[in-house]
């Protein structure tokens, strides 16, 4: 017999052995101590109610199948947690963890829909378009299966401008819409200036772009270059 003939005699020899072992260690699980898959399946499901009650729209949940041939020890008190690197939204995995009375650990698969009205553009709608309330219409369908970001609720659409052309029927998503300039570059904006006791306004000029709640430079008539934050009307606002 040649050597590859005898390594894999021996391989085929280690994994019918160690076949064996497994079913042999399930079998001395006696039926009324294994655990009880569909309850395990339960559990799963539960934790995953809890982790999405947050979840805007209407939650439904699958839970996948466990392997029918699989015999684990019945455990006290199964543990669900969230496999490393998912998520409770979409295709996810979930594990289930047993310290006693001997220890295992499982993985599940599910998958968590989350149905809910969302926005989408009601007609073709151009690079730099400022969202109108009839610009939007209201769809309903599962977010996991759509575009990270959607917007559902129209207060955070409305007044802002699109990045990029729309098409008809296109979900509006808040990394495509941007708010509105407050500030403009270049522009006579009014800086105020206020703390305990005491407001101070001046004029500087704008030294960039800002949207609200974002910070803008300006320079004053004095040449002092002044920091804080661009407010609706052409306003820098500073606190102290």
């Amino acid at each position: 017999m040649t050597l590859p003939q005898i390594a894999t005699r021996s391989l085929f020899v280690f994994l019918s052995t160690s076949l064996l072992m497994t079913l042999a260690a399930q079998a001395q699980v006696p039926a009324a101590a294994r655990q009880d898959m569909t309850l395990l399946r339960q559990s799963v499901e539960q934790f995953l109610q809890r982790q999405s009650a947050g979840l805007p729209g209407e939650v439904s949940i699958e839970i996948g199948q466990v392997e029918a041939r699989l015999a684990l020890p019945a455990c006290q008190q199964p543990e669900p947690f969230l496999a490393h690197g998912s998520r409770v939204w979409g295709k996810t995995a979930v594990g289930v963890r047993c310290t006693a009375p001997a220890p295992w650990t499982i993985y599940l698969t599910a998958n968590v829909h989350v149905m809910a009205d969302y926005l989408a553009a009601a007609a073709p709608l151009p690079q730099g378009h400022v969202i109108a309330a009839n610009d939007f219409a209201r769809l309903r369908g599962d977010l996991t299966t759509l575009p990270a970001g959607v917007i559902t609720d129209a207060g955070l659409a409305v007044g802002r401008t699109t990045m990029s052309s729309l098409q008809l029927g296109a979900p509006l998503r808040q990394d495509t819409l941007r708010s509105q300039q407050a500030v403009q570059m270049g522009q006579t904006i009014k800086l105020l200036s206020s703390g305990p006791g005491f407001r101070v306004s001046t004029e500087g000029r704008a030294m960039n772009n800002a949207a609200e709640g974002q910070t803008v430079q300006a320079r004053t008539p004095g040449g002092q270059l002044i920091s804080g934050i661009a407010r609706a009307g052409g306003i820098l606002e500073v606190a102290y």
